[in-house]
């Protein structure tokens, strides 16, 4: 600041003249009257600049206040040495400090608002899918404290440990399931208590349901009547069987990562956030990267990292950022007419997503959600919440679930299942019709691959999203086995006091053709975009940035949010995404990595059979 008071008392003189003559005075008059010559003005501009930097300089300026950003502030400002800035183009999650103000993102029932909302959603869409009738299709992401942790669902799913392992092979050295397994424990305080998979201390509070809804109970005796297994948890020895999920909710509210990371870093003196704010292009020296420059209120703004410039804007924003910078395909930059930083074809490349579809069944007794969502009812429940945090509001609902595989010979589980005792049509745009319960169901590993590319050179408008849905006959088929495996459960006894009519696929489809012409009319996205700046070796030329997460090729630099991903892991992305924000935030320490060796993963007995 002493660099910027001396710049300020150089300048008080030239301004008073300006006010006490009235007139316009000219440089050279004005070096004629100060006595100043030439070289002293270059010194005192240049001086005026550097101490405007150091005011606007920070150890390390972070890019999206999401599902990783906001970990990365929390741990990197630990050192009261480190300064941060983090900066979110979105609002913030509370209004005069209040959560309950801002109830459409806190309460756990409300989450379809702001999924259906721009004012915390980027609000994106893909192109037209040929695979797929054409449709567009929606893609929801968050802009918002929080990110898309402030909207999703609150499924809290890791994936399978063979995912990690896979990541290795693939060239994500030291990202196997011992090198990823203790950082979801250390993000975590799970309800039920530590164990050898569980964390007991970490930020993330991590629950189940508690509705105990007869139809959660059906769906589960359902599923081992089908000749499943129950596991009591997905997140730890065995993801493969049906049960209780686990959710980021906590005392009946959200707990995204803005209430688990955020929020209780905010009051350190080391973090500075900046919410409404646009970061439109990286600053480089050369190949190194020293800074972002940004727009708020309508201003355009630099900030200066010393040590790191950090990307967690999410699988779209990070890529289209560094292609805006010129990091990214060449040719497709010179196009645009951006300066080319740096080649890496990989940009926006390898762009991964979990596609599902509703089974929905027409319920015959009058227990699903569908009277919670008349109005007077929804009054009631939302005044309970506000009041005491309980209630059916302080739940998503989305309590039981599970996972299998699709077929004999597949190593670990490839579908799965969310159970939820409603009705939901268009991402919930539409209101339910009637008594009704559904599950949403996918396939995990598609073979499907996108890409992401620049529309125009303006921040503001979004990227060309393609995800290339539905393209191979493997995803195909994969969906086939969906429906007939869900129609398969909702067609045992313990649905038998509660099964009315399919209400969709419906009983009319049933061939391979019908059912495929079904999936391409109703799948939608999981809202799980990824890897698209996946992690890579050097010698990949595809990779976007090393198993160190900086970008190759700058100095620097990271990318550190699901973008990253080599391959989309099995399951919901949030709890992934955490975990590695908390393992690079110990690489950006020096720290060494956290292990856990030989934690005992379940394989199926044999690979004969399907179950």
């Amino acid at each position: 600041m002493s660099y910027l008071m001396k710049g300020v008392k150089c300048c008080s003189p030239v301004n008073q003249m300006h006010k006490a003559t009235g007139t316009l005075l000219k440089a050279p008059i004005l070096k004629n009257i100060l006595g100043i010559n030439e070289q002293q003005f270059k010194i005192s501009r240049t001086s005026s600049q550097l101490s405007s930097e150091k005011a606007n300089s920070y150890n390390y300026v972070i890019v999206g206040a999401g599902s990783a950003g906001c970990v990365l502030a929390n741990r990197l400002t630990e050192d009261p040495l480190s300064t941060v800035l983090l900066l979110e183009a979105g609002p913030k999650d509370t209004l005069l400090g209040s959560k309950r103000l801002m109830w459409k993102i806190h309460m756990p029932a409300a989450l379809t608002y702001n999924l259906c909302d721009e004012k915390y959603n980027w609000y994106y869409h893909t192109t037209s899918q040929k695979h797929m009738d054409n449709r567009i299709m929606y893609w929801p992401r968050g802009r918002v404290w929080g990110g898309s942790s402030s909207l999703n669902a609150m499924v809290y799913i890791r994936g399978h440990a063979e995912d990690y392992n896979r990541w290795s092979r693939e060239g994500a050295i030291g990202w196997d399931y011992e090198h990823c397994l203790p950082y979801f424990k250390k993000a975590q305080t799970h309800e039920l208590g530590p164990d050898q998979y569980r964390g007991g201390n970490g930020p993330l509070y991590v629950s189940r349901g508690k509705t105990n809804h007869p139809l959660h109970h059906a769906f589960l005796e359902a599923t081992q009547q089908a000749g499943y297994p129950f596991t009591d948890d997905m997140n730890g020895y065995q993801q493969e069987g049906f049960g209780w999920m686990d959710m980021t909710i906590h005392q009946g509210q959200r707990w995204s990562t803005a209430s688990a990371y955020l929020h209780p870093a905010i009051s350190r003196p080391n973090l500075s956030v900046a919410e409404k704010t646009l970061v439109t292009k990286i600053l480089f020296q050369g190949t190194k990267s020293i800074g972002v420059e940004y727009v708020k209120n309508g201003q355009r703004k630099k900030a200066f990292a010393s040590k790191e410039v950090i990307l967690s804007g999410g699988a779209i924003n990070s890529p289209q950022l560094l292609m805006l910078s010129g990091i990214g395909n060449a040719d497709d930059l010179k196009k645009l007419g951006i300066p080319v930083v740096c080649h890496l074809p990989g940009v926006g490349q390898n762009l991964q997503d979990h596609l599902e579809v509703y089974v929905q069944q027409k319920c015959t007794k009058p227990i699903t959600l569908y009277n919670a969502q008349k109005p007077v009812n929804m009054v009631r429940i939302g005044l309970e919440w506000l009041w005491k945090f309980t209630g059916e509001g302080a739940t998503a609902h989305l309590e039981s679930g599970g996972f299998i595989r699709s077929e004999p010979g597949v190593p670990h589980p490839d579908i799965q299942f969310h159970f939820l005792p409603s009705q939901v049509i268009d991402h919930g745009r539409v209101p339910s019709t009637m008594e009704a319960y559904q599950v949403h169901v996918g396939p995990m590993r598609s073979t499907s691959v996108g890409w992401l590319k620049l529309r125009s050179t303006d921040p503001n408008d979004h990227p060309i999203i393609e995800p290339n849905y539905m393209s191979t006959e493997r995803d195909i088929w994969e969906f086939r086995q969906c429906i007939r495996l869900t129609r398969e459960i909702f067609a045992q006894k313990a649905f038998e006091k509660f099964r009315g009519p399919e209400i969709q696929p419906g009983n009319h489809v049933q061939s391979d053709k019908e059912i495929d012409a079904f999936i391409r009319q109703k799948a939608d996205s999981a809202y799980h975009p990824s890897c698209t700046c996946k992690m890579g070796q050097l010698s990949d030329s595809t990779a976007v940035v090393d198993p160190q997460t900086k970008v190759i090729g700058i100095e620097n630099l990271r990318v550190v949010d699901a973008s990253i991903m080599p391959s989309v892991v099995s399951g919901n992305l949030n709890a992934p995404t955490i975990m590695i924000a908390e393992k690079v935030a110990d690489i950006i320490k020096g720290l060494p990595s956290l292990q856990e060796r030989n934690v005992p993963v379940y394989k199926p007995k044999t690979l004969e059979t399907q179950r």
